[in-house]
């Protein structure tokens, strides 16, 4: 995932999605509508990592429906008890809530995403995050969609998409919550 995987914080909440094996399809996205291969690299903010390529599952991708440099949070509900726990803390019937700061609007609105989908088989999951799938071997996309429309993407996904001036506060209530959260390009977040 390039810079958004070297940007991301990663929650150390409870994960009960966690297993040892590898939907039929992970996927990349990229505003990069170009690439043909995928090769294994060391992210500059892991150097102790080894070369890996890095995609996600389906049940992650609305992660990625943003520009990349645009900073965003998600929090998320795996069961009845996390679930009641996303609507009392942040009042919500969604079952995922994505946020990014209100100036990214215009570009979240004409933004291109292009997702690259791979053989599942090919990638192991990533410890250290729910949904994120790596590869040490070089692979090569089997298709790539073209996703123009993001906002749509997260109202048919039911993602409830918010919109702030500042993360701060937001991000303070995902840490403080206890649920599984992804923090993106937070380094680019106003402050």
């Amino acid at each position: 995932m390039g810079a958004e995987r070297e940007n991301q914080a990663l929650a150390s909440s409870p994960r009960t999605k966690l297993d040892a094996t590898s939907p039929a399809t992970v996927y990349h996205l990229s505003e990069d509508g170009a690439l043909d291969r995928f090769a294994p690299y060391v992210p500059e903010t892991n150097p102790g990592h080894p070369p890996a390529v890095w995609a996600m599952d389906a049940e992650h991708e609305p992660l990625y429906w943003f520009p990349r440099h645009c900073p965003r949070i998600s929090v998320w509900a795996y069961d009845e008890d996390q679930q009641a726990l996303l609507r009392s803390t942040f009042g919500t019937d969604a079952t995922r809530i994505c946020a990014a700061e209100s100036g990214w609007l215009d570009r979240i609105r004409t933004a291109k995403i292009y997702r690259y989908a791979f053989d599942g088989a090919r990638f192991q999951p990533w410890a250290d995050a729910d949904g994120q799938y790596v590869s040490a071997e070089t692979v090569f996309p089997e298709r790539v969609d073209v996703l123009d429309d993001l906002l749509a993407l997260h109202g048919d996904a039911e993602v409830e998409l918010r919109f702030t001036p500042m993360l701060g506060t937001l991000m303070d209530a995902v840490v403080g919550s206890g649920l599984p959260f992804s923090f993106v390009r937070i380094r680019d977040a106003r402050r």
